[in-house]
C-alpha cells in the first residue's frame, strides 16, 4: 500500500543517506589515520551526482535517444534505473599530491569533511523521524 507512496520513497532516499554518511565517515576516518602514510592516496565516497542522475535521467523523457528494437537480443538505448540500484562508490584521488612524500590526504579539509558528515547524518535523521512520526500519525486515524 505504502510502497510506491512519495513518503515512502523519501524513507528510502533518507536510509540511503543514513548508509552512505555511514560508509563516509568510515573513509574520512581512514584518510585521517593515515595521513601522515607516504605515498597514501585519499579517498571520497560518491553517491550524491549518481542519485542526482537517475532522478534527472527517469524525470527527463527528452534524454531518450529514439530506437526500433527489431530483436528481443537487442541491447537497449535507454534503460530507466530505479534509485534502488545506486550504490555508494569509494573512488581514489590519484591526481592530486598535499605533501613532497606523494601524500594527498590535507587533515584540515578531512576535518571540515568529517563536520559535514555529522551535520548530514543528523539532518537525515531527523528527516526520518519526522515521516516516521507522520506515518504514525496516520496509521492511528485510519
Amino acid at each position: 500500500m505504502f510502497r510506491d507512496s512519495g513518503l515512502m520513497r523519501t524513507n528510502y532516499l533518507l536510509e540511503r543517506g543514513l548508509d552512505t554518511e555511514s560508509v563516509r565517515r568510515k573513509v574520512i576516518a581512514n584518510n585521517i589515520a593515515n595521513a601522515e602514510v607516504p605515498h597514501f592516496k585519499r579517498s571520497e565516497v560518491n553517491f550524491e551526482s549518481e542519485i542526482k542522475r537517475v532522478i534527472a535521467g527517469n524525470s527527463n523523457p527528452d534524454n531518450k535517444l529514439p530506437a526500433l528494437m527489431e530483436h528481443q537480443k537487442h541491447i537497449p538505448f535507454y534503460t530507466e534505473r530505479d534509485i534502488r540500484s545506486v550504490d555508494p562508490r569509494i573512488n581514489f584521488d590519484y591526481n592530486t599530491t598535499a605533501l613532497n612524500d606523494g601524500n594527498n590526504v590535507d587533515i584540515e579539509k578531512e576535518m571540515v569533511d568529517a563536520a559535514q558528515n555529522l551535520m548530514r547524518y543528523n539532518a537525515f535523521t531527523a528527516g526520518l523521524n519526522h515521516n516516521f512520526r507522520m506515518l504514525k500519525a496516520a496509521m492511528r486515524s485510519a
